[in-house]
């Protein structure tokens, strides 16, 4: 395939691949591509192309990875609206006015990827701190456009490319960490409601918070009772923890196997006026612990990381998950609060209830769910692809 007179290279579908594409989803994958007619080959990662169905019509402008499984992601819909810095800075525009309307503040995920209109970027919004992340070749080859492009909207002190996760793999892209605007600080400052938070930057995990949960912590008070003893199980630098305590807990244990987020945890707690307990370990062996110790809590938070992050982890993921809440409710109190969380895309929302049911029976126990929580607002699902939609909470009232 040439390109003369600078033209845009073209990729062509295979015939009826255009439909989901057609249908608003992103991704065009390798075995769509039409490479008799436009080979892959000769594509340079991260480049932009016309994507056309099998009698050429046109169907998007996409960034490319011809090596990768998700050759080409969709970024415009508009065939007089190619992918430049102009595109970059509508779409973030967009999101920003998104989040002013529905979050407010200066606190929460600035773009989320696919549903902005941004297919393999993430940013997210520390006050004058914005730490972002590039999944793809495409969104790594506009880091120039994109750092212009937020600088000119929100001025801020440092953006910070925290590419450092595992999903550059996938793309062949290098781990890395760099800074537009001065060092990488030591920490992030979080505000949440009322709340302040500080967490580490280089340690923390993905981009050092996860704003996805804070529409389900700022639910938690209305579920709890006064005084209630409270367990944070994988509490990374305890977001819930320090929410129970502020809605009206009379104690909050945390339990995760990193000392840094611990430490990171009881720091947060003093921050707002509060103290924590901490136990390290890993979760599943910390739970028949207390349950051994005859530890008994009036709420327990289990928010663990994915456990099912492939298709084919389902069976040992659900697994997991029924396990680690049967163990959570043996050391539940009667009539008790249990907030049971996934980060699983492939663990689907109805599975949830079902696995909660079958640890409750091995618990001796009965749940009834009380409210389901998912994505905050600033993690907006693309309702044509499900692959944004991944989180699920559950509220349920155990007792004996």
């Amino acid at each position: 395939m040439t390109v003369t007179g600078g033209a845009l290279p073209q990729l062509q579908l295979r015939r009826h691949e255009e439909r989901r594409i057609r249908s608003g989803h992103a991704w065009v994958f390798s075995n769509e591509i039409d490479t008799q007619a436009t080979p892959l080959t000769g594509l340079e990662p991260g480049a932009a192309a016309r994507i056309v169905d099998a009698r050429g019509a046109f169907v998007g402008h996409a960034l490319v990875n011809p090596h990768a499984l998700i050759c080409a992601r969709i970024v415009s819909r508009v065939e007089a609206e190619p992918v430049g810095p102009a595109l970059i800075r509508r779409r973030l525009e967009q999101a920003l006015a998104l989040r002013g309307r529905y979050v407010g503040g200066e606190h929460y995920r600035l773009v989320y990827g696919e549903s902005d209109g941004l297919p393999g970027l993430v940013v997210d919004r520390f006050g004058d701190v914005l730490v972002a992340q590039s999944a793809t070749w495409g969104m790594e080859r506009l880091k120039g456009a994109i750092d212009a492009a937020l600088t000119a909207l929100l001025a801020p002190r440092l953006i910070v490319w925290k590419n450092d996760g595992n999903a550059r793999e996938l793309e062949s892209l290098p781990r890395e960490v760099t800074v537009t605007g001065g060092a990488a600080p030591e920490h992030l400052q979080v505000r949440e409601g009322a709340l302040r938070f500080e967490v580490p930057l280089a340690d923390g995990q993905k981009t050092g918070w996860f704003y996805d949960q804070t529409a389900n912590r700022a639910r938690l008070a209305a579920f709890m009772s006064p005084g209630a003893r409270v367990l944070d199980v994988c509490s990374y630098a305890g977001g819930w923890a320090v929410t129970a305590l502020a809605g009206g807990a009379a104690e909050a244990l945390c339990l995760d196997s990193s000392q840094r987020a611990l430490d990171a945890a009881a720091h947060n707690a003093a921050l707002n006026g509060h103290a924590l307990q901490c136990r390290r370990g890993d979760a599943f062996e910390e739970l028949e612990a207390l349950a051994a110790e005859g530890r008994r809590f009036d709420v327990v938070i289990v928010d663990p990381p994915a456990f099912i992050k492939r298709r084919k982890d389902q069976a040992r993921g659900e697994a997991a998950y029924r396990r680690l809440n049967t163990l959570a409710m043996r050391v539940l109190a009667d009539e008790a609060l249990l907030v049971s969380c996934s980060c699983s895309f492939h663990l689907a929302a109805d599975t949830l209830p079902v696995l909660l049911q079958s640890a409750a029976q091995h618990a001796g126990s009965r749940l009834r769910i009380l409210a389901a929580g998912g994505q905050s607002p600033d993690h907006p699902v693309h309702p044509a692809m499900p692959e944004t939609r991944y989180l699920k909470a559950l509220y349920c009232h155990v007792s004996r």
